[in-house]
């Protein structure tokens, strides 16, 4: 029975997700199958912002992503990403407060997507996600919902006159974002569906579903259609695949297979070097 059970393994094509033997090459995060995109706000932490932007570029990564994009020199970004042939992937236009999930805020909240939209533009980047905003005190998380369904369908119209993708993303209330109002990635595929908007997606943070409700491969499979970008960590510790219980192979094959070419965000606190975090990555484009 044990001698029969590689050959079984392989029938079932787990053989495909064995560990790659090969060293990793000089710049490992230029994968052959993933584009990943370094979170430079959360690499290279003791590194002023535009050198974390040329450490990504020297380690291979095709493009960056970063949460807001007020308080930064975008034209200095635009230049160097220019200068160094890198994409950015996606940035913050909207966070947690004030919340998404509330009326009052809507034409603030379309306001600042008009404005985000300028900036987006400025950085030669499709993608900019928004938050939906933490819990309205006696209001329903089906209320809140809501909100933020009325509020996409007024922004989606600046964000089909300027072709940038709004990508929605669902948190964790277990761990991170307690007290946030969306989380899993059904309740933004019931939200995505009722918008209606092909330029309103989701910002799919594996990290996230993987605490909220598990199942990574199956929620893709079913949601796929309202999937706009991919966001990666490991858990525990919110670090880089190969630390934790989230077998990173397995999950990217998936992406693939169902046809994901878009970029797919490092946001994850690297728990060594980042050379050593970026051949992590190396390792789970791997299958």
């Amino acid at each position: 029975m044990l001698a029969a059970a590689p050959a079984a393994a392989a029938g079932l094509g787990l053989g495909n997700l064995a560990p790659a033997q090969d060293p990793p090459p000089a710049k490992p995060a230029a994968t052959p199958k993933t584009r990943f995109a370094a979170n430079v706000e959360m690499w290279w932490t003791a590194l002023p912002f535009l050198d974390r932007i040329r450490a990504a570029h020297a380690l291979g990564f095709p493009a960056i992503e970063f949460w807001p994009w007020r308080g930064k020199d975008l034209d200095a970004i635009a230049a160097l990403t220019a200068e160094l042939g890198l994409e950015v992937a996606q940035f913050t236009a909207w966070g947690f407060a004030p919340g998404l999930n509330e009326a009052k805020n809507h034409e603030r909240f379309v306001a600042e997507i008009e404005a985000s939209c300028a900036a987006a533009h400025r950085l030669r980047c499709r993608k900019m996600t928004v938050v939906g905003g933490n819990d309205v005190p006696g209001a329903s998380q089906a209320q809140m919902h809501e909100q933020i369904t009325a509020g996409l369908k007024l922004a989606a119209k600046v964000a089909e006159r300027e072709q940038v993708l709004l990508i929605l993303e669902p948190m964790n209330v277990r761990v991170d974002h307690k007290g946030h109002c969306l989380y899993g990635s059904e309740a933004a595929v019931r939200i995505c569906r009722a918008v209606g908007s092909p330029m309103v997606k989701i910002n799919w943070d594996l990290y996230h579903c993987h605490i909220s409700e598990g199942d990574l491969c199956g929620h893709l499979r079913e949601g796929f259609d309202q999937l706009g970008y991919v966001q990666l960590a490991d858990h525990p510790g919110r670090t880089e695949p190969g630390t934790g219980e989230i077998h990173y192979p397995r999950v990217l094959r998936e992406l693939h297979g169902l046809g994901y070419r878009g970029c797919v965000g490092v946001e994850c606190r690297p728990s060594r070097p980042e050379a050593e975090a970026a051949a992590a990555l190396w390792r789970a484009d791997q299958w």
